[in-house]
């Protein structure tokens, strides 16, 4: 009797256990849920600010810092296929992030808007790829690109989220010399290796890391295809101003 009653006990014992620590994480994931999504949010407005150039790749000015600075200069918009503001998001919509040269709060001009971001997600060696590619306002020159989440191993395909890679981006162009679209595309080697025409639409690769340059490339190249109507705009918009006849937001 006394042998199993021990066993009952221990059983007990165990039972309430997991039902106590259960709750336990339960409770602790509840309540540090908005904490996450908090810092999920400032994270990604970490990554944008990087990509328009406005917060170094290691600075942290702090969360009220990047809060009022985001509020600023980012205004994030859903855009349809030719590159036109939407009031709601569709199937075919589009988020698109404008960098503004003042206050975006004073509301949306589009003469006042020095750039735009992208979101890139693409497929990677060993999982997803999420990042952002930042555009000057002549919808062709590319002014930044960070990398906030991604599989790739690390010391290899891991080195897409370094400094040095992504500062590659800067200055690089999405047309060749013909005007054609060409994207953006990771060498094999470095960009300076390539003939003096491909250099401005290449960054330097990473060594032992040829599939994830591959996949990055791709991804970025459907990316913008997808955008090509934001795109169009900026472009047009640049042509019309050095014309000599001011653009006016419509």
């Amino acid at each position: 009797m006394f042998e199993k009653n021990s066993k009952a006990h221990v059983i007990l014992f165990a039972l309430v256990l997991s039902v106590v620590c259960s709750l336990l994480i339960t409770a602790a994931a509840t309540g540090l849920r908005a904490r996450q999504q908090e810092n999920m949010a400032l994270d990604k407005k970490v990554n944008l600010l990087r990509a328009a150039g406005l917060v170094d790749a290691v600075q942290n000015p702090g969360q009220e810092a990047i809060n009022t600075l985001y509020d600023q200069r980012i205004e994030e918009a859903v855009v349809d296929r030719q590159g036109k503001i939407i009031e709601t998001e569709d199937a075919d919509g589009m988020h698109l992030y404008f960098v503004h040269a003042q206050d975006a709060r004073d509301g949306h001009d589009f003469n006042d808007v020095s750039g735009y971001i992208v979101p890139i997600n693409t497929r990677g060696l060993w999982g997803k790829i999420h990042g952002y590619l930042a555009f000057e306002n002549d919808g062709q020159t590319v002014s930044g690109f960070s990398v906030f989440s991604h599989s790739e191993t690390p010391g290899l395909g891991g080195e897409i989220e370094s400094t040095w890679f992504q500062k590659n981006f800067k200055g690089k162009k999405i047309f060749n010399s013909q005007d054609k679209f060409v994207s953006i595309g990771i060498a094999k080697g470095k960009a300076g290796d390539l003939s003096k025409d491909k250099q401005v639409n290449y960054v330097d690769g990473i060594s032992g890391a040829t599939l994830t340059g591959r996949y990055l490339s791709e991804g970025i190249k459907n990316t913008l295809m997808k955008y090509e109507g934001v795109s169009v705009t900026f472009r047009q918009r640049q042509l019309t101003a050095k014309d000599g006849n001011p653009t006016h937001d419509d």
